[in-house]
């Protein structure tokens, strides 16, 4: 619905004031809801996988961009490397079976993303194993990637776990 010029004019001088119909008002707020809605854009983070890997090291986050990064792993998923990328976040190693990780929370602002989590014991005490890492798979869209940008990944209690910046 449009107010016409002279109904516009004499309401912003005071003379009188015109009143829009229900109908117009609800289209001018979906209108906001709309553009509220694109200048505030959800990023979809996807957790892909949750397993064990074999390969030697600590607690570490790994930002693969390519198929043969996830492959060096021992990771196979379904990355589609031209529009997006994937982190990986590993704990551990372990030499019981049975360890998984638990993600409590993500949050991201420009600078930083900051992951809370932790690593579950088996209820039972596991069983003797050689040794090997648990790990958690994010697919994240190109659109987000941003150089420089500090990943961190801390405990409950605040204690760092790993910590990376994006390539």
């Amino acid at each position: 619905m449009t107010l016409e010029a002279s109904e516009i004019i004499a309401s912003a001088g005071g003379a009188r004031t015109a009143r829009a119909k229900p109908s117009a008002v609800k289209r001018w707020w979906a209108l906001a809801a709309l553009l509220l809605l694109v200048g505030c854009r959800e990023v979809r983070v996807k957790t892909l996988a949750q397993g064990t890997i074999t390969a030697p090291g600590g607690n570490q986050i790994e930002v693969v961009r390519d198929p043969a990064d996830l492959a060096k792993l021992g990771i196979r998923a379904p990355v589609h490397f031209r529009g997006e990328f994937g982190v990986i976040l590993m704990m551990g190693p372990h030499a019981r079976t049975g360890y998984k990780q638990i993600i409590e929370s993500i949050r991201a602002n420009d600078q930083r993303v900051r992951v809370v989590a932790f690593e579950q014991e088996p209820a039972d005490g596991g069983e003797p194993s050689t040794s090997y890492r648990t790990y958690t798979l994010w697919i994240v869209p190109n659109s987000v990637y941003r150089r420089g940008v500090r990943v961190e990944v801390v405990t409950p209690s605040d204690e760092p776990i790993a910590t990376t910046y994006l390539p």
